[in-house]
């Protein structure tokens, strides 16, 4: 689920408001995980490479569930990542390059993605809990 809220994050918004255009323009715009380049940047690439290795490793962590161990350091990194992720939109959200705007209610999906992967954590971790109460059983 975390790795879906995260693609989700290339689509829906998390901030939106007025941008300075020029001298006098002020144009709308929408912060997303994928940056927009017309008319001057809007969004950041640091979120982007940030948002792609959260999917990534999600993704990888789907597939690695051999090496709990392993998996449950990769979920401790993809959290500590989705903060940074919502850290650098909470930076970008501001002046200088919104001078107005307001957070959108799909800004929900960035903040769901940590606690998403919280929960995989204990998950991973009673799975382990598990595997060694079956293993002193034999």
């Amino acid at each position: 689920m975390a790795a879906v809220c995260a693609a989700l994050t290339f689509k829906f918004a998390f901030y939106s408001g007025n941008v300075q255009v020029g001298s006098y323009g002020h144009e709308f715009r929408e912060l997303r995980a994928w940056p927009t380049l017309i008319n001057g940047p809007s969004g950041s690439v640091g979120i982007l490479i940030v948002t792609v290795l959260i999917i990534i490793g999600a993704l990888y962590n789907i597939f690695n569930y051999k090496a709990r161990s392993k998996q449950l350091w990769i979920t401790f990194a993809l959290i500590l990542l989705s903060l940074l992720n919502i850290f650098l939109y909470w930076r970008a959200s501001g002046p200088p390059a919104f001078l107005e705007g307001s957070y959108n209610l799909t800004a929900v999906i960035t903040i769901a993605i940590p606690l998403l992967l919280i929960l995989a954590a204990r998950g991973i971790l009673s799975d382990q809990k598990l595997v060694k109460s079956a293993d002193r059983l034999r």
